[in-house]
């Protein structure tokens, strides 16, 4: 349907053209306002939008709608609120024998129905999350993670000055950034509008999304209360106990609801847990298994915690977890594109890794986050040092990269071989 003049590229956009020379049916998911119906319309020759268009979905419930006729790509967009749609378009695939025939768009996961009916050999899938700030055009894309899986560190080694007025500008560049959001949508706005879009956005996964996903009677309140304590424990393992606490309930009940809630969260794309590395280690150190809490974008976790630009630049501690956030936010996207997923370190020994990215071959790259004062930076490279000496190489290789990001500054790397770099430089 070609890409309209306002179109902002995407890094899936390559993903998406990609699987749709190798498969027949597409499933697009994220969460609502990320872009997928847009960025779909780019290769999709046709669309139904069933989330509009009642009529359609009368006739996709009825098995009227004329699949086969195309043209195709054809987009079926929010095709959960069908029933039953998966088996035709899955019957029609078939028929029709040929890879791009249908792009499925979803922002709430699938039922279980397409976990019973398979779609092995019929069906990609591809997240789409926020915008990266490369995508949105705040990153200059100096350092490639591609490259630094390929290359390793490429970058001068002399420190860039961290201090002054210059960096105290660009932590607020970031912070503005940052409560912008990955959102297509708010990229033009100014960052107060934006905070509004964030803080109307919560108001409906309370009052509507969370119902939706989960299918049963759920107080918005409460919802609230979890999304305000999921910012809270930003980039943290903070268990179900933590969370339930946090929230001021207790008992049994309580606990299932959170489980619940948290669960209706993750269907509809709003919350994203970070898994634990499981890396084969010289010593016996025991690892720590549990997922680390992010909410799909930063922008929600302040909206949630009512933070604002001069709030979150007098509250460093709060800043670093949600600058966190935003850098494994876009690292899960420039991930992606590399065939990898991003995953956090933690030990018994207290050894805390903020990021490692692994990449399908095995190949890995460790990443700590700091705001970007020489002080946290040296001991993250400590860090980075540290678990490079405790993995086994023999069997998990040697990493491609250690890299400190930073919200300031200009890409170099240290003496010891640790880069840093600033978010701003970064790409897939």
């Amino acid at each position: 349907m070609g890409l309209p003049d306002s179109y902002m590229p995407r890094v899936v956009d390559a993903l998406i053209s990609d699987k749709l020379r190798a498969v027949p049916v597409l499933l697009v998911e994220g969460a609502r306002g990320c872009g997928k119906t847009t960025t779909a319309r780019q290769v999709a020759a046709s669309e139904v939008l069933f989330d509009e268009d009642e009529s359609a979905r009368g006739h996709a419930a009825q098995g009227t709608l004329p699949l086969l006729e195309g043209p195709h790509p054809m987009l079926l967009d929010e095709w959960p609120l069908v029933a039953g749609l998966w088996d035709r378009v899955r019957r029609a695939s078939d028929r029709l024998s040929r890879p791009g025939q249908f792009i499925l768009s979803a922002s709430a996961q699938p039922t279980d129905y397409i976990i019973t009916h398979s779609g092995a050999g019929r069906m990609g899938r591809i997240t789409m999350r926020p915008m990266s700030l490369w995508e949105s055009g705040a990153s200059a894309g100096t350092v490639s993670l591609g490259r630094l899986f390929d290359a390793g560190f490429e970058a001068p080694r002399r420190p860039r000055s961290l201090g002054g007025p210059a960096a105290v500008e660009e932590l607020r560049t970031v912070i503005d950034w940052m409560l912008r959001g990955g959102w297509p949508l708010t990229q033009p706005m100014a960052v107060r509008d934006a905070q509004s879009f964030a803080r109307d956005y919560l108001d409906e996964v309370c009052r509507v999304d969370v119902a939706k996903a989960g299918g049963t009677r759920h107080d918005p309140r409460g919802v609230r209360r979890l999304l305000a304590s999921l910012a809270r424990n930003s980039a943290s393992e903070a268990s179900a106990r933590t969370l339930q606490a946090d929230m001021g309930a207790g008992g049994e009940a309580a606990r299932q609801t959170v489980s619940a809630y948290v669960g209706a969260l993750e269907s509809i794309f709003v919350y994203e847990r970070q898994p634990a590395w499981s890396a084969r280690l010289l010593s016996r150190t025991p690892l720590r298994c549990a997922p680390k809490h992010h909410l799909v974008d930063p922008s929600l976790a302040a909206a949630a915690v009512g933070a604002g630009r001069e709030s979150l630049f007098k509250d460093r501690a709060a800043l670093g977890l949600l600058f966190e956030s935003l850098v494994v936010r876009d690292l899960r996207v420039y991930a992606q594109a590399n065939r990898a997923d991003v995953y956090h370190y933690r030990d018994k020994s207290k050894l805390e890794v903020d990021a490692v990215v692994e990449r399908d071959d095995g190949s890995w790259i460790a990443v700590e986050a700091k705001l970007g004062s020489p002080g946290p930076v040296e001991a993250a490279a400590e860090s980075l040092l540290a678990l490079r000496a405790k993995v086994d190489t023999a069997v998990c290789g040697p990493p491609r990269a250690l890299v400190v990001v930073t919200s300031t500054g200009r890409p170099y790397q240290r003496d010891d071989g640790v880069g840093v770099v600033p978010i701003t430089a970064l790409r897939p």
